[in-house]
């Protein structure tokens, strides 16, 4: 078992291990100082979870209540998000109850913007369960919804009390949910020199969960205590991200999010070779590792389409827009960029 702990502005406890589920009510208690627990969960991540947790919660004298939502990007909403705390109002919850997110970085989302907003704010425990959701998505204080137009348009900064990373549950993944979570490792390894880019293309992730999700989590911590509220280091976490919510939006949303970062890292470092950022081996070392883990991908829309998404992006600010450039593998920067200039590193990173 691993510990990664963050010192945003609040502290708490990132655990790497295995069989939280079981004992998820004993993990819980030291957070409690009311009687009530909402978790929150998915269809699909419920009847593999869900019910254990509920149960040893419930054996440790919780009242529980649970609120599923159909899985899928589709249910990060305004009216998911309003159905839940409705589902909290009815429950009788206070400030002193928590919320527990069960599932991936799609429920983690919708989950902590929930505990945020909720009477301004009450506890919230992160149990990810998908590769994505232990690597990124559960940690940071990050959180939020999409709007009709705009990925993440609606959200806040709000750190959970603790986050339990059950590496079981990572073994009934399906492969695409798999490769969805390897990309944002792959991304991780892009922009800290730490070893792990070497570590994954030697072996597979999944054959070192332990030390590569801690691994991870440790870069993570370190941009969130350098800059907690996004406004200027942890910017380098969005490598691949600009076009890449770009390509989600693009396709319905019917390209997860890692397939679409990949694509998007993979586009901005062939764009970055043509403007003479990085060198060409540079470009083909991330995009053999991409191949090896399935996620090499045309950028297959073209740059109009791309740039309406990219336009209404959060990234955006007063008609500029930063884009995260690799120089090498371990190495990369923020440029701040004309939003007509986009359109030129997008071309140039193979959009039609």
């Amino acid at each position: 078992m691993n510990v990664v702990t963050v010192n945003a502005s609040k502290k708490y406890d990132v655990v790497i291990g295995t069989g939280f589920i079981d004992v998820l009510g004993d993990k819980v208690a030291p957070f409690m100082s009311g009687k009530k627990i909402m978790v929150v969960s998915d269809d699909k991540v419920f009847p593999l979870y869900g019910e254990r947790a509920v149960t040893s919660l419930k054996n440790a004298g919780y009242i529980v209540t649970s609120f599923l939502f159909p899985s899928g990007e589709e249910s990060k909403n305004i009216s998911t998000y309003s159905k839940i705390v409705e589902a909290m109002f009815d429950a009788e919850m206070t400030r002193k109850d928590i919320v527990v997110g069960i599932g991936g970085g799609v429920v983690t989302d919708i989950a902590g913007f929930a505990a945020a907003t909720y009477q301004r704010g009450i506890g919230l425990i992160m149990v990810p369960t998908s590769l994505l959701a232990a690597v990124d998505a559960s940690v940071g204080g990050k959180n939020g919804i999409n709007l009709s137009r705009g990925k993440n348009q609606v959200g806040s900064f709000y750190q959970p009390s603790a986050v339990f990373c059950d590496i079981e549950t990572l073994w009934t993944l399906p492969e695409e949910e798999y490769t969805n979570g390897c990309a944002e490792i792959i991304k991780y390894s892009m922009i800290v020199d730490n070893g792990m880019f070497d570590l994954i293309r030697d072996k597979d992730i999944k054959d070192q969960y332990e030390d590569i999700i801690t691994k991870c989590i440790t870069i993570k911590r370190d941009f969130v205590e350098a800059d907690e509220f996004d406004n200027g280091k942890r910017m380098m976490l969005n490598f691949g991200h600009t076009i890449g919510h770009a390509v989600e939006a693009c396709s319905g949303y019917t390209v997860p999010h890692g397939r679409a970062v990949a694509i998007g890292m993979s586009a901005i470092t062939k764009a970055a070779v043509v403007n003479g950022y990085c060198t060409e081996d540079t470009r083909m070392q991330l995009d053999e590792l991409l191949e090896q883990y399935n996620l090499l991908d045309d950028l297959k829309y073209s740059a109009d389409d791309l740039m309406d998404k990219i336009k209404v992006d959060k990234k955006n600010s007063s008609g500029m827009l930063r884009i995260v450039i690799p120089k090498q593998i371990g190495s990369c920067w923020i440029k701040e960029i004309y939003k007509e200039e986009c359109h030129k590193w997008i071309v140039l990173g193979g959009a039609r």
